[in-house]
């Protein structure tokens, strides 16, 4: 394959069908370019198309980019190209969309329940849920899709006993979820021209959720949001409402989609999982990171430039937006030797699958780490030779690296 820049469009869904293989001769040549590349803005139904972005794809744009919020900012949207209407912020304007010192007031609220001690706490639940998920796998027999069986239950489960979610409103937040990271998948969103309504739909669901749930007898982390107290701050009901939607959906989506690719890798590296498998205790957390790292499961965000900057030799304008490719910084070679390789001893590895240094890092990143070593320490021990069969249906999204569906065997 010999791809020009001129085959090359990063803001046409086309370009995220394309096979794996001829996105990553993309990117690679996107990195050799002196300067970052702009592209133009997709025309969608429900934004004003705006003047384009660059799209950043070097690590060290990245890291830069993501340790000056004050040039590089998130409060025009870190999730969406375009400048959405403000009827999204009701639902989806939530702190990883915002800047100091209101990100750092929200993100002090709630830290509390991500620290490593707090995830500990949860050990013993996330280690019985995947004990349960592999008995239930076991039970059904191979063939079986991996994604709706293995790997979304564990991070919707634990997630919801986090927040004092009852079981019955399980299956409505992983559909919703599906809707609002659905990237336009027809999968999901039949009727595209209704987009909007659905995604706004999708949000409201789970916004009354959690309002709900809030003012009758509110348990887990919902109860400590509506009673947290720090300096006499609390949450609004509008802020309790967007920080539930992006908990929910960033700590179901991203970690399902981990597990997804981390199995799939393993299946086509066999040499890793016999590599893994001779030292589970002393490579399983080398080979999570690894994971990450190839699998990148939310592949961009994006930053607005508040003031005329130059960086790394290029000048930006204020008001420039730039989409931070983690995805592609994550196979740099000037960062990483060979970086298709699928390599669990890799050392060092300093991926950015969770994000960039600075104050929008993945707050679950703990919980995602632990999500994923202990849902392959199950399987691995007891259903060692379980692999992917054939390609995996892949979500027709740029943002979010997501697997639908994969057939697995044992």
């Amino acid at each position: 394959m010999t791809l020009t820049l001129a085959e090359i469009d990063l803001a046409q869904p086309e370009f995220w069908e394309r096979p794996m293989a001829e996105r990553e001769e993309a990117f690679a040549l996107l990195r050799r370019l002196p300067a970052p590349v702009r592209f133009a803005e997709p025309e969608i139904g429900f934004a004003a198309t705006g003047p384009g972005f660059y799209a950043l794809v070097r690590h060290a744009d990245i890291i830069e980019a993501s340790r000056n919020p004050e040039v590089f900012c998130s409060g025009k949207s870190a999730t969406s190209i375009h400048d959405l209407p403000v009827e999204f912020n009701e639902y989806f304007g939530s702190m990883i969309n915002m800047d100091d010192p209101r990100h750092a007031r929200l993100r002090r609220i709630v830290s509390r329940a991500f620290t490593p001690k707090m995830i500990q706490q949860f050990e013993e639940d996330v280690r019985t849920e995947a004990a349960r998920i592999v008995d239930a796998l076991l039970a059904k027999g191979p063939g079986r899709d991996f994604v709706a069986d293995v790997a979304a239950r564990l991070p919707l489960k634990i997630i919801c006993d986090m927040m004092g979610i009852p079981e019955e409103h399980y299956q409505d937040i992983f559909r919703a979820s599906n809707v609002i990271l659905s990237g336009g998948d027809t999968e999901f969103i039949e009727d595209l021209d209704r987009a909007a309504e659905e995604l706004l739909g999708a949000g409201e669901k789970l916004r009354d959720l959690v309002v709900t749930l809030a003012d009758n007898e509110p348990r887990g982390l919902i109860k400590s949001l509506t009673s947290a107290n720090i300096d006499g701050e609390r949450l609004t009901p509008q802020e309790l409402g967007s920080f539930f939607i992006l908990l929910v959906v960033a700590g179901n989506e991203t970690t399902r989609n981990a597990i997804s690719h981390g199995l799939h890798l393993f299946t086509q590296n066999p040499g890793q999982r016999e590599l893994l498998l001779a030292d589970l205790d002393g490579r399983l957390p080398g080979a999570v990171e690894e994971i990450v790292r190839v699998a990148s499961p939310v592949a961009w965000m994006r930053r607005t430039v508040t003031r005329d900057h130059e960086m790394h030799g290029h000048q930006y304008r204020k008001g420039d937006k730039v989409l931070l490719y983690y995805w592609a910084a994550n196979r740099d070679e000037a960062v990483f030797e060979d970086p298709l390789r699928f390599d669990i001893t890799r050392d060092p590895n300093p991926h950015v699958g969770f994000g960039g240094p600075g104050p929008h890092f993945c707050l679950g990143a703990h919980l995602a780490r632990r999500e994923i070593s202990v849902m392959f320490r199950e399987l691995l021990t007891r259903v060692p030779a379980i692999r992917s069969v054939g390609e995996p249906d892949r979500l027709r999204s740029s943002f979010i690296n997501g697997i639908k569906h994969m057939t697995c065997d044992f």
